[in-house]
């Protein structure tokens, strides 16, 4: 193992920060939930939304820094780099992001939130559907699809890792798995927040510079487009290089499942939850739309344009760390893949927050240990644990990892968003909303989302996310309107009529 320690060492020294970090917002949580009254629900809320105080500017890095990820800045450029221009534009479909999220769930959200106590999505299904079946199904949903979610972040921070470093695969996976877990586990929604407002900024100014070195370095955009076409004119076209891969309804099938429908992701919808007030929520629109632009189209087309500068690699995944040392100098190529670190760890940490909230605060504290919750400490010490243990279980599962992590993150985006999505949207703003037709969505969403994954995988030439999120919202509002509605609690708990 020949380890580039000049590459290394400034990536040693970002994550060190991470660390600092956590122990800074670990002392925050302790602080402020102790003026709370001390208690297990005083702990959950500090740990889990960060005091509902996040303002716009660290709400929009949070956001943006929560949902693009290892598949934005490693799996994605890697496939921009095999299938060209084409993945470029079908990734663009990420930049409303957070202009949906905040518009469509936004003041309703965070205010049925601070209502009924919620710290999860789990908390909301809870109390709007009055259900322990729709609430166990969340729970088991967020787990599994998460436990895959945060899989293939790790690979891809590790092929990262190895590409740049000379890390040998399963040592980076460790390295950087550790780090994630532990600022995670003792800083919590608030030291995750921090972390992400410090991510993005990296982030940002990471993309900025590589972009511009690639483009420098191939001639300008002009001339690089004009070897990709020399190299393979599908490289430059909207169908992309492998003929029936680019379709129309595929094209405008996927648009959903990255664009609009990400308001059904657990860990981009409980950053709704969490800003201070409405001026918050109308900079983190602004802020976050900006931001995602600069670094999906900056991210991705360095993917599509380092076909003209490598070659010989043995993955798409590989194409960023390799750009970055054959571009900078190792001290600057470590400062660099800091920003596609940055990006991972933020997506991983919250990703892995809301599973540690399914299991200990859903799971846990509902249904095996209900007086967990009047006992601090001992809450404190099992969020801790249970941290450690999914972080042991995801490096496990990342072990052996597939060639192009972007599938097995689109897998379990889309597992979530057919679990999620209507149960979140209906129960906001559809009043005959029930626990029946909720838990009916649900289980019509994940089951046709798995069959048609498996066995159908492009329906009527469409991503299989459609076809789920149609059958699911079919079968939410036909029970819903045949069984009995909900109770007058809930009506005038979430509407007040």
């Amino acid at each position: 193992m020949n380890v580039n320690w000049g590459t290394l060492l400034p990536i040693i020294i970002y994550f060190v920060l991470m660390y600092f970090i956590g122990v800074y917002a670990m002392r925050i949580v302790a602080h402020q939930s102790r003026k709370k009254g001390g208690g297990g629900e005083a702990y959950l809320e500090e740990y889990m939304t960060g005091g509902r105080g996040t303002g716009g500017f660290v709400l929009a890095m949070t956001l943006v820094a929560t949902y693009l990820s290892a598949g934005s800045f490693i799996g994605g450029p890697g496939t921009a780099y095999t299938h060209g221009l084409a993945w470029v534009f079908l990734a663009m479909a990420q930049i409303p992001t957070g202009y949906y999220t905040l518009m469509v769930l936004g003041k309703k959200f965070a205010i049925v939130s601070r209502k009924i106590n919620a710290q999860s999505i789990s908390d909301f299904l809870r109390a709007r559907y009055e259900s322990d079946a729709v609430l166990i199904v969340a729970s088991l949903s967020i787990i599994f699809f998460l436990t895959a979610a945060m899989a293939a972040q790790l690979i891809g921070a590790a092929r990262l890792l190895e590409g740049s470093t000379g890390l040998d695969y399963r040592t980076a996976l460790i390295f950087f798995a550790l780090t994630v877990v532990v600022h995670t586990a003792i800083g919590g929604f608030r030291g995750v927040v921090l972390n992400d407002t410090l991510q993005g900024v990296v982030m940002t100014i990471a993309t900025i510079a590589l972009f511009f070195m690639v483009v420098n370095r191939g001639g300008g955009i002009a001339n690089i487009v004009q070897e990709l076409k020399a190299t393979n004119v599908g490289m430059i076209t909207p169908f992309g290089v492998q003929e029936g891969f680019m379709t129309i309804p595929y094209v405008t099938s996927f648009w959903v499942l990255v664009g609009f429908a990400v308001i059904g992701l657990p860990s981009v919808a409980q950053r709704a939850m969490s800003y201070k007030d409405a001026k918050s929520l109308h900079s983190g629109i602004l802020y976050g739309t900006i931001v995602s632009l600069i670094l999906l189209l900056g991210m991705h087309l360095v993917g599509a344009f380092g076909i003209t500068q490598v070659s010989g690699i043995e993955s798409g995944d590989l194409v960023v760390p390799t750009l970055a040392t054959s571009l900078f100098s190792p001290v600057m190529a470590g400062i660099i893949l800091s920003g596609p670190l940055a990006a991972v760890m933020s997506t991983m940490d919250s990703q892995l927050l809301v599973v540690v909230a399914s299991i200990v605060n859903d799971l846990l504290a509902n249904y095996i240990k209900p007086d967990l919750k009047k006992e601090p400490n001992k809450l404190r010490t099992l969020t801790i644990a249970v941290c450690f243990v999914v972080g042991v279980v995801i490096t496990v599962l990342a072990f052996n990892p597939p060639d192009l992590m972007v599938w097995l993150n689109l897998f379990a985006t889309a597992g979530q968003l057919s679990t999620f999505m209507w149960p979140t949207i209906l129960g906001l703003y559809w009043k005959k909303a029930n626990a029946a037709g909720a838990l009916s969505g649900m289980i019509a969403g994940i089951g046709s989302y798995l069959i048609f994954n498996y066995f159908l995988p492009r329906p009527l030439d469409l991503h299989p996310i459609v076809p789920a999120l149609v059958l699911s919202l079919v079968a939410f509002i036909v029970v819903s309107k045949v069984t009995k509605g909900p109770s007058e609690k809930i009506i005038q708990t979430f509407w007040g009529l």
